[in-house]
């Protein structure tokens, strides 16, 4: 053949061979590598399931011995409890009987002793009255009260928190009120940010609801039942807070009264730079973050009395609060630089 058909034989001869080549490392892959491959991850997942199942085994028994744990201090606090009532009632029931009969006798020496044998008995009556004035009026004891603090566990809070946050699908619609701006903040149009300005806007500081002083603002609907969560972007700003408050917070005035978290109708998470603390009633607590969130979601369990800051993006919990509100709680907003924003 010419060296031209050569040329193109060979070449020919080389294509065959990556082919088979080629062929070759398929079906090995076919034959070796996927059933391996396949075998593979019929190990992993059954070792995945085994964890799953492990460690689901772990917690329900973890639940388990807490559940039962608290149950018996419930149980004996009940007891507890139901036991200082017992004593109290025989106490008061035996005092009653005491001054029933001092009551009686008395009225016997008034109606038929002379005065001559009333003289007589007066050292025993001085001594029978003595003994009543010993019997005191009964007072409000905490000792006849059930004590909730039984069922406060570590455990139990943080398992319930994930669960909830775990399962809450969104954030409750929340719109500011804008009679409640301070003359220091601005809302956004959509209504979802707050602005802070260290120049006062021209309003109308008359009008009730406003705070005419403190850079806060409040929602227009408070929460009285269930569990109820918002969302926040705190990311812009380094002095900010927020939390709940009852419709009584103070709005006017520039005393301390009327700063959120430093009285008794508001319960605020704050930043300060880079110092973060609960507030409320003027008693700080400090919080210590590793690092400033973006964003800080609220989390309010009305009839459970629990107030909780966290962080979205991790589920973290920043922060708790037990409180038992004695009426609706409104979200409200503070902020002294640059802005927050309401998350959907």
């Amino acid at each position: 053949p010419s060296p031209r058909c050569s040329v193109s034989q060979n070449k020919l001869v080389e294509r065959c061979e990556r082919l088979q080549l080629q062929s070759a490392a398929i079906a090995r892959h076919v034959d070796q590598v996927l059933p391996a491959k396949d075998q593979g991850v019929l190990s992993a997942a059954s070792a995945a399931r085994e964890l799953v199942i492990q460690r689901l085994l772990l917690v329900g028994k973890a639940c388990e011995n807490e559940e039962q744990r608290l149950l018996e201090r419930v149980h004996a606090e009940e007891e507890r409890a139901h036991q200082s009532i017992l004593t109290q009632q025989v106490h008061w029931t035996e005092a009653l009987h005491k001054l029933d009969a001092l009551r009686t006798y008395l009225v016997d020496v008034i109606t038929n002793l002379d005065d001559q044998s009333l003289l007589r008995a007066e050292q025993e009556i001085f001594e029978r009255t003595e003994v009543a004035e010993g019997i005191l009026e009964p007072q409000e004891s905490l000792k006849l009260n059930f004590n909730q603090t039984c069922v406060q566990s570590p455990l139990l809070h943080r398992l319930w928190a994930c669960a909830v946050l775990c399962c809450l699908t969104g954030s409750q619609e929340i719109h500011i009120d804008e009679k409640t701006l301070s003359p220091h903040l601005s809302l956004s149009e959509d209504k979802r940010t707050l602005t802070f300005s260290p120049k006062k806007a021209k309003v109308d500081l008359d009008c009730p609801e406003r705070f005419d002083h403190w850079p806060n603002a409040l929602a227009t609907a408070p929460f009285h039942s269930g569990l109820c969560v918002w969302k926040v972007s705190v990311e812009q700003s380094c002095a900010y807070k927020l939390g709940v408050c009852y419709s009584s917070v103070p709005r006017k005035g520039s005393a301390n009264e009327g700063r959120l978290g430093f009285n008794a109708a508001s319960w605020v998470f704050s930043r300060y730079d880079k110092e973060f603390r609960f507030l409320h009633a003027g008693q700080p607590q400090p919080v210590e973050l590793i690092k400033a969130p973006a964003e800080i979601g609220v989390l309010l369990d009305f009839a459970g009395g629990e107030l909780l800051f966290y962080d979205p993006n991790s589920c973290a919990i920043l922060f708790s609060h037990r409180e038992a509100f004695l009426e609706p709680v409104y979200p409200v907003f503070a902020v002294a630089h640059q802005s927050i924003s309401l998350l959907l």
